[in-house]
């Protein structure tokens, strides 16, 4: 979305729709069958205390995955929704005039992030999962006259349409999984 007053250009970039639903996907696969097989198993801890669990994760993913990237010609900002509270995803704000460089860093499965460095000595993770990734980084370059052209995303769309996938494939495993467990109970 793009909003133009007199002489400010402001643009905001959210995180990518197939991240996003991929990430939901997988955290619902992961945790649904949970509370079936608590019932199934007599296990000791009650399916409404494991569906509370579930509800207040999922809240919180979600929360995480609202991240917005706003950059107009003074500065870029990381922010959440206000319903986000503030101690849980704090976001920041960095004028361009601020931005001395950008540093890649190495991640621990062999992956590279960026961050901002500012004059000042403190580190700001460049959003890499957003949708227009690439049109963000020209506006970087642009702002601040950094040279960008190294600059990739940690993953790839297909990695996560992969990751899609697979998520479909475990919640047909879920399907049977809660199948079983409620002719079992």
């Amino acid at each position: 979305m793009t909003a133009n007053s007199a002489n400010t250009s402001t643009t905001i970039f959210r995180l990518s729709p197939l991240i996003r639903i991929t990430l939901l996907s997988l955290y619902v696969a992961l945790t649904i069958p949970l509370p079936f097989l608590a019932q199934a198993t007599a296990a000791p801890t009650p399916p409404s205390l494991l569906w509370v669990g579930i509800a207040i994760g999922f809240i919180g993913l979600y929360a995480v995955l609202t991240e917005r990237v706003i950059v107009n010609d003074q500065e870029i900002q990381v922010t959440y929704p206000v319903w986000v509270p503030r101690f849980f995803r704090k976001g920041w704000t960095l004028p361009w005039s601020e931005v001395k460089q950008i540093k890649p860093r190495s991640t621990g499965q062999g992956g590279l992030v960026y961050y901002f460095l500012s004059k000042d000595g403190k580190a700001y993770l460049l959003p890499m999962r957003v949708a227009g990734f690439a049109r963000l980084v020209n506006i970087v370059q642009a702002k601040t006259g950094i040279d960008t052209t190294d600059v990739r995303p940690l993953a790839q769309p297909w990695m996560y349409a992969i990751l899609f996938g697979f998520t479909l494939l475990l919640l047909l495993v879920d399907a049977w999984t809660i199948n079983t467990a409620l002719t079992l109970s």
